[in-house]
Parts: structure tokens; C-alpha cells; sequence
């Protein structure tokens, strides 16, 4: 991508995260998110459809970084020679979410912050999915799929409420173990 569409991507995104931590998203208009932007409608055309596809665009990018299946080293932590286990992937979320936790703390605590938690939960469940159920088959209940993931992801979602609630004080390796304490 080059450096102006770059420019024009940072900008809008910019200015839709300022306006989902100060409004309602269904209360923002692609009107809105040009003039904080300071762009024409016709760059922001060139960029995205709608509203929806800003909001689309700014989760695959806070998102797919977080949940990625093959972290590598880096400034803060390096799972880049681990198994890559559940409890890993676990953790280096939390990193990813310290790392970057005045923008993501904007997001999930905003005046739209709970379309940014569905989001975080359709991510998790699609990315970690086949790793909870597995973690499912070892365990002696019978527990439908469906309902151990959903209960597992919205524990863990809870958990990160908490988290950043608190202000992210623990470290990730701790989080990550309360959350697996709770679900013991």
C-alpha cells in the first residue's frame, strides 16, 4: 500500500476510533468520520464503502495481529520457539492487548464498546475454536460444543473486562492463569 492511501487509512481510522469512544455507532455517519478525518468524500469512497467496512477494516487490523497462529519474537514477549499451545495463544493475546492498551481500553470502554467486545468474540472463538473444543474432548463432561465455547470465550472476554478495569496491573502470564483457574 502506498504512503498516501496509508496516510488517508490512518486518518479515517483515527477519527472513527474517536467517534466510537465519544458516540453511539449508530449515531456516526460516514459524514462524521470525513470531517474528523479532514478528507473529501471521494477519498473516503476510494477507501471504504460504509461505515461498516471502516469498522470491519479497523477490527481485521487491531485483531488479526492478536490472534495470530504463529507469533514471532517480539519487543515484549517471544513465543516465537514455544508449542503453541492454547494457554500460549491465551497469553500472547494479553500481551497484544497490554501492548496496546490505550486503544484498545478507548474501544472497549466507549460509548460503542460493545460492538468492539462481539467483534473480539467472533475473533476468538473463529480463531481459537478448534483449539477449545479439543481442550473440551479432554475434560469429563458432556457439554454441548456450542456451549462450552461460547462459555469459555465469554469468560475469557470477562476476564479481560476485568483486566483492563483494573488497569491491567497483572501481568499476562498471571491473567492468563487466573482465567484458567476459573475455568478449573
Amino acid at each position: 500500500m502506498d504512503r498516501r492511501r496509508q496516510k488517508t487509512r490512518k486518518a479515517v481510522f483515527a477519527a472513527f476510533e474517536d467517534l466510537v469512544s465519544k458516540k453511539r455507532y449508530a449515531q456516526i455517519t460516514v459524514q462524521d468520520i470525513i470531517d474528523r478525518a479532514d478528507i473529501g468524500r471521494s477519498t473516503f469512497y476510494a477507501h471504504f464503502e460504509t461505515k461498516d467496512s471502516v469498522l470491519d477494516a479497523i477490527c481485521t487490523d487491531l485483531f488479526s495481529h492478536i490472534f495470530d497462529e504463529n507469533p514471532g519474537r517480539e519487543a515484549d514477549h517471544d513465543f516465537s520457539h514455544s508449542p503453541n499451545t492454547l494457554t500460549e495463544r491465551l497469553t500472547h493475546i494479553l500481551f497484544h492487548l497490554k501492548e496496546d492498551q490505550k486503544r484498545f481500553g478507548r474501544l472497549f470502554s466507549g460509548e460503542s464498546a460493545e460492538l468492539f467486545w462481539e467483534y473480539f468474540r467472533r475473533w476468538f472463538e473463529r480463531e481459537l475454536g478448534d483449539e477449545i473444543r479439543e481442550k473440551l474432548k479432554t475434560k469429563r463432561i458432556s457439554v454441548p460444543e456450542k456451549l462450552y465455547t461460547g462459555l469459555y470465550s465469554g469468560t475469557f472476554i470477562e476476564t479481560v473486562k476485568w483486566w483492563f478495569a483494573d488497569g491491567c496491573r497483572d501481568t499476562p502470564e498471571t491473567v492468563e492463569r487466573y482465567f484458567e483457574d476459573i475455568l478449573s
